[in-house]
């Protein structure tokens, strides 16, 4: 499965950049316009592949008290941030892009950056649940997003260093907005998922006579051992 997802991912790749070397030629915006819906699609497939902090999220999403609305919006300030990082490198930075990225489509720093401040919040969360304490900041599930999301998507950065190289920047930039609202369609039906797994499991655990304290404590330490895992092994892994 993971190594057709990578197959397919590769294909994704080829397509884009036909299509953006078409607009390149002929520059007509009608063409690109209409290969947008492509763009979605293929942002919702690229999110399927390895990364992009779909099990951190879904582990957020089911051991918090976070409502579906609001597991939303920490999925769109996923979705946001992990495309317009990608874009910002491109755009800003891209004669360090050799040297700022480890290897082609990875971002060490900023994967230690984002990974570090995940597993402060699980620390935080952890040391909220053995307090007995389960009320959560209004905006910590988009807190929890933006971090998330601090790594750069790789087909984002390769959308918008192939059209900058072809003289089309803002092909690319439209490309990537496509592109982002295709992934906040994936990371939202991870979010949903997560939420319903949370109701299924809650009411599991009450059937069998855990008070409803007693599982809201399990679930945010096993949520918070998660982040905190996720960011040992990226910093010492």
């Amino acid at each position: 499965m993971i190594q057709a997802l990578f197959d397919y991912q590769r294909e994704i790749y080829l397509a884009v950049a036909q299509h953006l070397k078409a607009f390149a030629g002929d520059g007509n915006w009608l063409t690109l316009l209409a290969v947008l819906p492509m763009g979605v699609v293929f942002g919702a497939a690229h999110a399927l592949t390895p990364g992009h902090s779909k099990t951190l999220l879904a582990a957020y999403i089911a051991g918090s008290q976070v409502k579906l609305a609001r597991g939303l919006l920490a999925s769109l300030a996923l979705s946001f941030t992990h495309i317009t990082m990608a874009v910002l490198i491109a755009v800003l930075a891209l004669p360090l892009v050799s040297i700022s990225l480890g290897s082609v489509g990875r971002a060490p720093a900023l994967e230690t950056l984002s990974r570090g401040l995940l597993g402060l919040i699980g620390v935080w969360i952890i040391w909220r649940a053995l307090r007995g304490r389960h009320h959560h900041h209004v905006h910590e599930g988009e807190a929890v997003g933006f971090m998330a999301g601090l790594i750069p998507c790789p087909l984002t950065l390769f959308v918008m260093t192939y059209a900058i190289s072809r003289g089309i920047p803002w092909a690319g930039l439209v490309f990537a907005v496509a592109m982002m609202v295709g992934v906040a369609i994936t990371l939202g039906i991870v979010v949903l998922l997560a939420v319903l797994f949370r109701s299924g499991s809650v009411a599991a655990l009450e059937r069998l006579g855990s008070s409803t304290a007693g599982v809201a404590t399990f679930l945010e330490i096993g949520t918070g051992l998660i982040l905190v895992g996720a960011a040992l092994h990226q910093i010492v892994g």
